[in-house]
């Protein structure tokens, strides 16, 4: 992949049986579903994902059930980030082995690195994919680490294989600069999706998300909107974002409040693993209402007021 992505990306959740162990039966019809809401890849194994909290295993199980549906269409990378340097390297070399389009990796969170350091341990996760785009996971609200890009991308421009950044942070200074680096060099994938309309305006043409789960189509409309100087129209959608994000941030917590809503959009995937909180029937019956309160499940698919 030499080129930029583009267009929209969704983390996807971990499916789950309900017992927390790994459902990767859920992931055909679970690409379907994303295809279908006009998403142009995946980002496996990410935040969403619950990442850090599986086994290496089990993220090589997921990695390999999203490689066998995923193509042209839809585009497979997959986070390798991880606190032991060995497993990134290993989970780097795996994504290589079952054709994923390029890795993506946040930063060690136990012990946080500076921009040099940064730069040294994204060259030696890199190094085990030579051939693979990598891209550094930029989200200082879970990993502790806030190294700029305008910091970093002078150092781990130099990895053969740096392709840019997923940028889930609020500094649109940076993120502009980064965009603007070395020409327009670098591909910086934007992460925040409520903020998405104010990262097309500094640029942006490629998103990562986890409400693109279940509400892609509003997020296209931000863009077709945002393409044809419709800007009205576009601070519209981005308000159904606004809606939405907040019944996350009011939730027990946004990650498995996500994965709730994406059950109750008819993609079965399950619960969340300790310690991230369950969705009891109760919570569940309440999740349901605040979203029709909002009218999500009249506009969650880019349906006209």
């Amino acid at each position: 992949m030499k080129s930029k992505l583009s267009g929209l990306i969704a983390a996807p959740c971990a499916p789950m049986h309900a017992d927390g162990s790994i459902n990767v039966d859920v992931v055909p019809a679970y690409a379907e579903h994303l295809r279908r809401a006009g998403v142009a890849g995946v980002f496996v194994n990410g935040t969403t994902g619950e990442s850090l909290s599986l086994s290496p295993q089990e993220r090589v199980q997921l990695a390999e059930a999203w490689a066998k549906v995923c193509g042209p269409d839809l585009k497979l990378i997959v986070h390798v980030g991880d606190n032991a340097l060995p497993v990134s390297r290993d989970l780097a070399a795996h994504a290589t082995q079952i054709g994923a389009a390029a890795i993506g990796a946040m930063p060690p969170s136990f012990f946080k690195p500076a921009a040099g350091a940064v730069a040294d341990w994204c060259a030696a996760v890199a190094d085990a994919a030579p051939e693979m785009p990598f891209y550094y996971y930029h989200i200082p609200s879970m990993t502790g680490v806030s190294v700029r890009m305008v910091d970093l991308f002078p150092l781990a421009g130099r990895i053969p294989s740096f392709a840019g950044a997923k940028y889930t942070f609020e500094d649109l200074m940076d993120y502009q600069m980064a965009v603007e680096a070395e020409g327009g060099r670098f591909d910086v994938l934007f992460g925040r999706d409520e903020m998405l309309l104010s990262g097309l305006a500094v640029g942006a043409t490629g998103a990562v998300g986890s409400t693109y789960n279940y509400m892609a189509p509003v997020y296209l409309r931000v863009m077709e909107a945002f393409a044809k100087c419709d800007y009205p129209a576009a601070r519209r959608w981005q308000t159904r974002s606004h809606q939405l994000v907040q019944v996350l941030q009011h939730s027990v917590n946004g990650v498995a409040c996500g994965k709730a809503i994406l059950n109750l959009c008819g993609v079965n995937v399950g619960p969340c693993r300790v310690p991230l909180p369950q969705y009891t029937q109760t919570r569940m019956e309440a999740l349901h209402e605040s979203l029709k309160l909002i009218g999500f499940f009249d506009w969650k698919d880019g349906q006209d007021d």
